[in-house]
């Protein structure tokens, strides 16, 4: 019960995040600087975290694991959510989970099962409705659909090498490790220091995200990935939801896509339970 209670908060902290990070974004125009300003909140939570905490010389592999994310992953999801907009985005990165089967058959050599293809099936029709939408807002483009698949690769590689990690250290040194090499990305990504105005605007953004990897640790300290990472997966119905009430006039959500999240969620919980 703790790793459910702890995979849906994240989840529904990291939809909470997408939208902030969407508000955000207004008025500015360097994605890069943004990224870099919502890790920032975001290693500040982990490192109060972790401050209580006294492995912190058993870090350095997860210094690794976070270059992948929130590394290069945050800079590519922050494209996207300036590309498409907060819903669809979640709804594009909710598909992490079929990433993570797909590294599991592929490289663990993990047998395939007719579950495992009904559950992709519904994760690629709900990302097809998301891309061939026809009444889709002009802010949708192809290339922010890539930068969001981009992102769920690097989320699903990630969860694999911590979870495979997670006994080396504590959950809570293990986010801020991850977080400090995010951060250390996006600054070589950006260099320079974020503005005042981007701190201000993407700090809430940063207290979710920082809040969502905690919990997201602490879950996958606690269980494996094939069941943390399809109840994480249910940020796309999170992200959906939050935006369909806070900025329904620029998101353009309808049924179409509120039905893409649905099946993405689907997807994800039938290959999670018969992984």
């Amino acid at each position: 019960m703790t790793v459910v209670f702890l995979s849906l908060a994240s989840a529904a902290l990291f939809g909470a995040m997408t939208v902030a990070v969407r508000l955000g974004l207004r008025e500015l125009t360097n994605a890069g600087g943004a990224a870099l300003a919502t890790i920032l909140p975001a290693l500040a939570v982990a490192l109060i975290a972790a401050a209580f905490r006294h492995d912190l010389h058993h870090a350095w592999p997860f210094l690794l694991a976070g270059l992948l994310a929130p590394g290069g992953s945050q800079l590519l999801f922050t494209l996207a959510v300036r590309e498409i907009g907060a819903s669809r985005t979640s709804v594009a990165v909710g598909g992490a989970p079929l990433v993570a089967v797909a590294i599991a058959l592929i490289f663990l050599g993990e047998p395939l099962r007719a579950p495992l293809l009904l559950g992709a099936l519904a994760i690629v029709t709900g990302g097809i409705l998301l891309a061939a939408e026809r009444d889709r807002p002009g802010h949708l483009r192809a290339r922010g659909l890539l930068y969001a698949a981009g992102a769920a690769t690097l989320f699903a590689t990630r969860d694999n090498v911590v979870r495979a990690l997670h006994a080396q250290a504590s959950p809570e040194t293990a986010a801020a490790a991850t977080l400090i090499a995010g951060t250390l990305v996006a600054l070589a990504w950006t260099r320079r220091a974020p503005t005042a105005q981007e701190l201000r605007r993407l700090a809430p953004a940063g207290v979710f995200f920082g809040l969502s990897y905690v919990c997201l640790f602490e879950a996958y300290w606690r269980g494996r990935v094939s069941v943390v990472s399809p109840l994480v997966a249910t940020e796309s119905l999170w992200g959906v939801g939050l935006s369909a009430l806070l900025i329904r006039h620029t998101e353009g959500v309808g049924r179409k896509l509120a039905f893409g999240a649905l099946l993405v969620v689907i997807g994800s919980a039938v290959i999670g339970a018969f992984r």
